[in-house]
């Protein structure tokens, strides 16, 4: 038997539901393993996964009889067919985040529901909770990452560009195992580090840059995320400060996390901290990491809510002075009873590549 399907049949059925459309193609994975398109149907009885012959071959291999889906092409299917999938369903759950109002209407009137009811990010919430599959993935993938960061230091170079760099992790990572990126990689040299999330680009590596790099690559599904912000040559002395301020209260973050640990607390400790040298926090402290690099929680002062224990999350503070530099350092953890496991491994300590002898 499905167990992550019959979970989500019994909170629908808790909330007085019948039935749900599940469109979230990321949603439609974490229940199924299905990477294909289509769209997955939890009618009374049955289950359904509707979708062209262009996949029914790569989903009917990944399906087992356990599964309890039956599998329909779409071109098989008739007005009659649709209308007959939520027969006497009086309410029927919808992913009122995904679906947009087209959609809706589209939904509402093809398979003729009732009452469409929001499951208000039912399925996101679950996935905050990961199980023992998918913490091995992810540990795998950020082992590739830490693997491509040691790499790193090697090739980068000066006289080589943002973009050579960003595109060479990407060829590291699929040709060690990774399915691909999972984002697009930062790769920020200079003053271009002062932008959060600058773009790569044809600016020259030059000795004595301060070079921010946040990669992650996508292991069967999962994701990793990491930031290291490192030095050409040497390590300019106006930058210390600011890398070990930045080093200080991730590393203090990382020694606080737990089980009950509470999002709000830890924020406004960071942004305390960073107010107090003169500097302001950008984004959020974090966020959650599973099959989306970005997921809840969302690890900010707005957001009053305790971790749990099999969360993966992100830790990743950063100053950023316009127009001049920028530090960020980012660690993929894993929250324990007791504490946590940092999953990215990688050296944060002054890590100065093509040195000046």
């Amino acid at each position: 038997m499905n167990t992550k399907i019959k979970w989500l049949r019994d909170k629908i059925n808790g909330l007085n539901m019948q039935g749900m459309i599940v469109s979230n193609p990321i949603n439609v994975r974490y229940l199924t393993g299905i990477d294909a398109e289509g769209i997955l149907l939890i009618t009374r009885k049955e289950n359904f996964y509707i979708t062209d012959s262009r996949y029914i071959e790569e989903v009917n291999k990944i399906l087992t009889i356990d599964d309890g889906i039956v599998v329909y092409n779409i071109s098989n299917l008739c007005r009659e067919d649709y209308e007959n999938f939520f027969l006497f369903c009086e309410n029927v759950g919808f992913e009122e985040k995904y679906v947009t109002y087209y959609m809706y209407k589209e939904h509402k009137q093809k398979y003729q529901i009732n009452n469409f009811e929001e499951t208000e990010n039912l399925l996101e919430k679950q996935r905050m909770l990961k199980d023992e599959d998918e913490i091995e993935k992810i540990k795998t993938a950020c082992k590739i990452t830490d693997e491509c960061f040691e790499y790193l230091k090697g090739y980068i170079k000066t006289g080589k560009t943002e973009k050579q760099i960003a595109i060479e992790i990407e060829k590291f990572f699929v040709e060690n195992g990774a399915d691909g990126l999972a984002f697009d990689t930062i790769v920020a040299s200079g003053k271009n580090s002062s932008k959060p999330h600058a773009k790569p680009s044809d600016r020259i590596i030059q000795s004595g840059d301060i070079l921010t790099i946040d990669m992650g690559c996508k292991y069967k599904g999962y994701c990793s995320d990491m930031t290291r912000t490192i030095f050409v040559g040497y390590v300019p002395e106006n930058m210390k400060n600011v890398y070990d301020l930045v080093l200080k209260n991730q590393i203090q973050v990382l020694e606080e996390l737990k089980e009950g640990s509470n999002i709000r607390s830890i924020s406004k400790n960071v942004e305390y901290s960073l107010k107090l040298n003169g500097y302001t926090l950008l984004h959020s402290l974090g966020h959650g990491v599973g099959l989306e690099v970005h997921e809840i929680p969302y690890i900010n002062p707005k957001h009053d809510y305790n971790l749990r224990e099999n969360m993966v999350i992100a830790i990743e503070p950063g100053v950023y002075i316009p127009d001049s530099f920028g530090v960020r350092i980012e660690d993929t953890v894993l929250i324990t009873k007791n504490g946590c496991e940092i999953l990215t491994k990688s050296d944060k300590n002054y890590v100065i590549v093509d040195k000046e002898v």
